[in-house]
């Protein structure tokens, strides 16, 4: 069964791993005691553990259209060298078996888009074959915001090395090399109703991937919004977010438009099932409805 279907769409959430991730106090510097206390009283189970570790999974999203196989974002990925991230450190995860039953073989993508390029959402881009990073989707053009590479590409020809740097050099410069990466601007469309549609403050050049089909819209929003503590308070932003005020302004205005409607929000890292819609909450703030 698919995770969701809009108008001829259908959307498939593919696994690579969920688990306990980070501590909320040290993802979100502005959650209060008080703040904390309201979230581990209204948030669902299975949102935080009881001592407040945000469950965070990292999946992701495969949309079929009738002309073509759609992934957007690829995870960790296996083998990958991320020593700054022990619990990532040359992974080992049955993610391509989950691809699989998900009825997509890697050559059967067409397009892969990227959301942004942090570490957790390009992984997969690449695998390793003898020793060599290479594109796991052999026939498919890597979609990437223009902005958001070349600002990636500046940082690293400035000498960084940290996870993201690492992350860029085995999972983005590899496909860049094979000329499957696609440098696109602030309006591109895949086919009729789906599309970019700029995010950033997370990111330089993040994006969300708006769905419209048959009369039915979703949104998948990436790291706009990572759990649903920003939906309680749309002002936390998180230790990740490269502008903190950009990505607060960004995220409250894209939880706003949707909020009360019927489109279907496809978050980045909500934990499964993953897919809901945002409602106002009576106690303030917005809720999720998976």
């Amino acid at each position: 069964m698919p995770a969701a279907t809009i108008g001829q769409f259908s959307i498939e959430r593919v696994v690579e791993q969920q688990l306990a991730f980070i501590g909320a106090r040290k993802f979100f510097p502005d959650l209060t005691d008080e703040m904390l206390a309201v979230c581990h009283r209204d948030l669902p189970p299975g949102e935080m553990t009881r001592d407040s570790e945000l469950v965070l999974s990292f999946h992701s999203y495969v949309v079929k259209t009738a002309r073509h196989v759609i992934l957007v974002d690829t995870c960790c990925g296996n083998d990958k060298e991320r020593p700054l991230r022990p619990a990532f450190h040359r992974m080992k995860k049955d993610y391509l078996p989950a691809l699989a039953a998900a009825g997509v073989r890697p050559e059967q993508v067409d397009f892969v888009m990227c959301t942004h390029l942090h570490w957790d959402h390009v992984g997969w881009n690449t695998h390793l074959v003898d020793g060599t990073w290479r594109p796991t989707f052999p026939n498919a053009k890597y979609i990437m915001s223009k902005k958001e590479y070349e600002h990636w590409d500046g940082v690293y020809r400035s000498g960084v090395r940290d996870t993201h740097m690492q992350a860029f050099e085995d999972s983005v410069m590899p496909v860049h090399r094979a000329n499957q990466a696609v440098l696109v601007g602030d309006d591109y469309e895949v086919e009729q109703g789906i599309s970019v549609e700029p995010c950033p403050g997370h990111t330089v050049g993040n994006v969300v991937i708006n769905l419209a089909s048959g009369g039915s819209r979703g949104v998948i929003t990436g790291d706009v919004m990572h759990h649903q503590i920003q939906l309680r308070y749309p002002e936390l932003s998180t230790y990740a977010d490269e502008d903190p005020h950009l990505a607060r302004i960004t995220r409250t205005a894209l939880i706003e438009k949707h909020a009360d409607t019927d489109t279907l929000v496809l978050p980045g890292h909500f934990p499964a099932p993953s897919v809901g819609r945002i409602q106002k909450a009576s106690a303030g703030g917005f809720r999720f409805v998976y």
